[in-house]
């Protein structure tokens, strides 16, 4: 396509649009870009704003081997296999300690930055994966069917004060997770960064370099008194311009010390790059899969609480070299905790009450609650006392600053942060 041609493309929408796909594209494929675009085209990202990742533990985790009762001797009598030693145990406390591969997240605990919030669950639990997950992301466990999520009711509430900028993102996923799909807003879901790429097409360096040329020419071009046109333009050049910002942050970023090479320490490390950047979200949402632990517990739950801790740690060390580490929270979550007795698999089934993490240098690192009792069990799980909607409130209110009851449809007490 020749530069005339490309500028007699504007005369029109549709063969504006046409013209895009024939230059090989604005291909900034997938939709993520433009949203971004849009943000920055109004100068309304959330530069000195909190920011808050929710990192989903998929399966249902063992929280009684996550947050240890070392000192109680009913946990080693119900699990005789499975049980931590009291050697073994990162001691918290002298009733209290994490799991021996946690040694990452001990060392968040030892520099002030994490705080435990016990016995959290919801009332008449659910132990099926699909049910209960939609409760913990929907926060209506009086609903079976849900179309949207508790973060998403959040962001429509807070659309007004949200206008102009992407508020939140998925990272490593196909699909929106529950909890972010909201009716006001929409929110990107994205694989890696390669998505951020502006693609010129297959070829040479010389025919992309050329391909870039045209589309730049093209979005550049000012429209002649279309308002629809001259968005679609502006658009085109925020979305290179924020395109080539993510580029050249990813180009000169350097974290603090190397990653971990798994799948939750690479997707954190991205994390941190956007973050950086400056593109906008408060809200990013990340998942381990895996906490299904059945059978033969022991080897997988020690692999996914050493890539948790080593992943954690490693975000938080690369934040604070950053400047950010009193800007972000990271929240854990999990469908549900485990059963209190191991069964005959060495394994554990599907349990109720657990525990979140709460991680970051703006908060003041605590243990919420007691432990729940080991004596008092409901069908042989440990009973709840915080609802999962308290720490939601909590998260929303003191952290985001954003209206908790539209989100929660309903008013729940807060815990105290600081």
């Amino acid at each position: 396509m020749k530069t005339d041609t490309v500028r007699l493309a504007l005369s029109s929408r549709r063969t504006f649009l046409g013209g895009m796909g024939a230059a090989g594209v604005l291909a900034l494929g997938a939709l993520p870009p433009l949203f971004l675009a849009r943000a920055a085209e109004q100068n309304k990202t959330n530069r000195d704003g909190k920011i808050l990742v929710l990192l989903q533990l998929a399966g249902g985790n063992d929280g009684l081997n996550t947050v240890i009762p070392h000192a109680n001797a009913e946990y080693y009598r119900q699990r005789p296999s499975l049980a931590v030693g009291k050697g073994a145990v990162l001691k918290l406390n002298d009733e209290l300690g994490l799991h021996p591969q946690l040694a990452g997240i001990k060392s968040l605990h030892d520099d002030g930055m994490l705080s435990i919030i016990q016995g959290v669950g919801y009332p008449n639990p659910n132990r099926s994966h699909f049910r209960s997950m939609d409760i913990w992301h929907s926060a209506r466990p009086d609903e079976e069917i849900t179309r949207d999520g508790w973060m998403g009711r959040a962001m429509d509430a807070a659309s007004e004060q949200l206008a102009g900028r992407v508020p939140a993102l998925a990272l490593g996923t196909d699909r929106l997770p529950l909890a972010l799909v909201a009716n006001r807003v929409t929110v990107p879901t994205v694989k890696s960064l390669k998505d951020y790429q502006l693609s010129e097409g297959k070829g040479n360096a010389k025919d992309q370099q050329r391909r870039r040329k045209l589309i730049a020419e093209l979005a550049q071009t000012p429209a002649k008194g279309t308002s629809d046109l001259d968005f679609l333009r502006r658009t085109a050049v925020t979305a290179i311009q924020t395109a080539d910002k993510i580029a050249a942050t990813t180009a000169n970023y350097k974290p603090a010390k190397p990653y971990p090479q798994t799948g939750l320490g690479q997707r954190l490390q991205t994390l941190t790059q956007l973050i950086t950047a400056d593109i906008g979200p408060q809200v990013y949402f990340v998942s381990l899969d895996g906490f299904d632990t059945h059978s033969d517990q022991a080897g997988a739950h020690n692999a996914l609480l050493g890539e948790l801790g080593g992943a954690v740690q490693a975000f938080f060390a690369d934040l604070k070299a950053h400047g950010l580490a009193e800007r972000v929270l990271l929240a854990t979550f999990s469908e549900f905790g485990r059963r209190v007795k191991e069964n005959g698999s060495l394994g554990t089934d599907h349990g109720a009450a657990s525990q979140i993490f709460l991680v970051s240098a703006g908060l003041k690192a605590t243990i919420h609650g007691k432990h729940p009792d080991m004596h008092d069990l409901d069908e042989g799980d440990l009973k709840h006392h915080t609802d999962f909607r308290q720490v939601y409130a909590t998260l929303l209110e003191q952290w985001l600053g954003w209206p908790s009851q539209p989100a929660l449809l309903g008013k729940f007490a807060q815990l105290k942060l600081s």
